[in-house]
Parts: structure tokens; C-alpha cells; sequence
């Protein structure tokens, strides 16, 4: 381990005054919550930050229900927190998304803010020694033509293929969540689907977060009829694997036919998926088997593999299809549904 300064602010204004602005090689100061991603990276030398802030006891935590059924979530609760409350129990994807993502031990330490910006598990990135456009920008890109089974086939570029590993964000975008941020100039907004970067010419740039922003708060509204959700993840292993492909859906119905419909996708992307395309060819259908793989097909229309991940294509197509028949198939709590 190199030596590092540790920090202890008592509030957030603190925090984002003391952090250490990023260098010209991107090794700026780090926040640490949880951990369990800043402190593994550190392990490898891929993060060397020269202080590490701790934000412990600092970020709010919690979940509060307004009365127009918006939801704040602190970004300081943890997973598992999150996962039992009932007003994600409401919305089972987001409630999946948490659970399955990792065992109970990281669950019971890990925060939603972190948790949105876990960084990459491509080994080209965490082996410190490969040539990688995200670590050491210029390097090149040596999972393109190496081991890159796990890797993206979704918003892709020829600097980088590495994939966004985490689940829950894949269920958070679902709902057109807002962040609420904190940093040295003061507080903003940020749209949730506008905070991660696809990789383009630059992949060392992951988000639009300042060096010493900080995610505070999130806010989202869930609709009544996303008791009819679900997060379809596919894995090697069934105990915590990372996701070789998943899709989160939810479904508003009128019998079999959709009024709307919510679909990303996860495991096979540069950044947190929405397929928006596709959610509009749904509306309006009667959602059958046929629907759902032509839904699955359109999704991956625009997929390009990589070699060894090439079998996540038809793989991504499929676990779209047994998403969407998955939602439908539950039963919703909104009284209004006519199944």
C-alpha cells in the first residue's frame, strides 16, 4: 500500500473543501463511504490517491416518501437498507437490482451514492500493467483484441470496450431519477441519465461530476404500475456474479396490451443502458412471445462484439424477452390493472 493522508471531515461542506483536486495524471484526492471499490483499486496502485476523505458519518441516509409519492434517498444508505424498504419493495426493480448485486456482507456496506460510480471490473483496467485508454489515456485499448468475454457490446468505441458493471443503476434509470450534488462552488441537479459518460475518445472521463462533487441526495418518482417490474439478470454463477447481461422492465398494461413500457439494459453496456427506441415501438402492443424478441432483437440492433463476447448479443436479446414476459406475467398491485 503507498502512503496516503486520511481525512475526516464533520459535514459535507467540509468534505468537498478538503478533497484534493485531481493532477494531470487524474490522482487527485479520493471520497470513501463504503469502500468496497475505492479501496480495492488502491490495493491494485490503479487508484494512488495521496489522501483518501472518509465520508462516514457524513452522507445523509434514508429514504423519505413525499406526499406526491416522490422519493429522496440519501446517498449514504446503504444497499441494504435500501432494499428492504417498502417503498422500493413497491417497485420490485429496484428492490432486485440491490439484492442481487452482491452478498449481504457488501450489501450491509456499501452505499447507492457509490454504488452508481463503481468503476469498471475489465482486467486490462485493474491489472495496472495492460495497455488502457481509461487508466493511462493514450495507452490504447488491449481488451479488444484480448480477453474480453465480460466486456461491452453496447456503446462502445475503438479507445475502449470496457462495460459498467453495477445493477441498480440500470433499475434507477428506469425512472428518470435526479441527483442532487455538492461540491466547493456550491449545490446543482443532475439528471441521472445524463451523469455517465460513454467512453468516445476518452474514456478516463467516466462522469460529469467536478473533482470535488459529491452525490448528496437522490430523487425519483415511481409510478403506481411498476409494482409489474422486474430485473432479469443472467451470470455465470448464481451467488453475486457480475451480470454477463440483465434488462430491467417495468410494464403498464391494459390486459396484454402495453400503455407503457421501461426497459434497460445491463452487463453489455459502456454506461447505464435505457432502450428507449424500444419502449416506444412497445406502446400500444399486445405483448406476446414474438413481440418480446423483436423487442430483445432491436435492443441489441446496434451491439457490436469484440470477439470472445460476441455470444452476448443473441444472450442480451434473449434475457430482454424473458424480461418483458417476466413483468407481464406478475401480478400488479394497481387496483386499475385490468389482469
Amino acid at each position: 500500500m503507498r502512503p496516503f493522508s486520511f481525512q475526516k471531515p464533520g459535514s459535507v461542506e467540509e468534505a468537498v473543501a478538503v478533497v484534493e483536486p485531481m493532477g494531470v495524471a487524474g490522482q487527485g484526492g479520493a471520497f470513501h463511504a463504503g469502500g468496497t471499490t475505492v479501496i480495492d483499486l488502491m490495493k491494485l496502485h490503479v487508484l494512488q490517491p495521496p489522501s483518501l476523505t472518509d465520508l462516514g458519518g457524513v452522507l445523509e441516509r434514508g429514504i423519505e416518501e413525499g406526499e406526491d409519492g416522490t422519493l429522496r434517498v440519501g446517498a449514504g444508505t446503504t444497499m441494504a437498507e435500501a432494499a428492504e424498504h417498502p417503498a422500493f419493495l413497491r417497485a420490485p426493480v429496484l428492490s432486485e437490482a440491490l439484492w442481487k448485486a452482491a452478498s449481504a456482507q457488501l450489501r450491509n456496506v456499501a452505499t447507492l451514492g457509490g454504488n452508481l460510480l463503481q468503476r469498471t471490473r475489465c482486467p486490462y483496467f485493474r491489472d495496472n500493467v495492460s495497455a488502457c485508454n481509461k487508466r493511462e489515456p493514450g495507452s490504447g485499448c488491449a481488451a479488444k483484441d484480448g480477453i474480453n468475454r465480460l466486456l461491452a457490446v453496447l456503446g462502445t468505441s475503438e479507445s475502449c470496450i470496457a462495460n459498467y458493471p453495477g445493477d441498480w443503476a440500470n433499475a434507477l434509470i428506469l425512472f428518470d431519477a435526479v441527483l442532487e450534488t455538492r461540491s466547493g462552488g456550491g449545490g446543482r441537479e443532475i439528471a441521472f441519465g445524463d451523469l455517465h459518460v460513454p467512453p468516445g475518445e476518452d474514456p478516463a472521463r467516466e462522469t460529469i461530476l467536478g473533482d470535488d462533487e459529491l452525490i448528496t441526495a437522490i430523487r425519483l418518482s415511481v409510478p403506481e404500475w411498476a409494482s409489474r417490474s422486474v430485473y432479469t439478470k443472467v451470470r455465470d454463477r448464481d451467488s453475486y456474479a457480475f451480470a454477463l447481461t440483465s434488462a430491467a422492465v417495468a410494464l403498464d398494461l391494459d390486459g396484454d396490451t402495453v400503455r407503457e413500457a421501461r426497459l434497460a439494459i445491463g452487463g453489455a453496456a459502456t454506461v447505464p443502458w435505457r432502450a428507449r427506441e424500444v419502449e416506444d415501438w412497445l406502446a400500444g402492443r399486445e405483448l406476446t412471445e414474438d413481440v418480446a424478441v423483436e423487442a430483445g432483437r432491436r435492443a441489441f440492433a446496434g451491439a457490436r462484439g469484440w470477439g470472445e463476447n460476441d455470444f452476448k448479443i443473441p444472450l442480451g436479446r434473449d434475457t430482454v424477452a424473458r424480461g418483458l414476459m417476466e413483468a407481464k406475467a406478475m401480478t400488479p398491485r394497481n387496483s386499475g390493472d385490468s389482469q
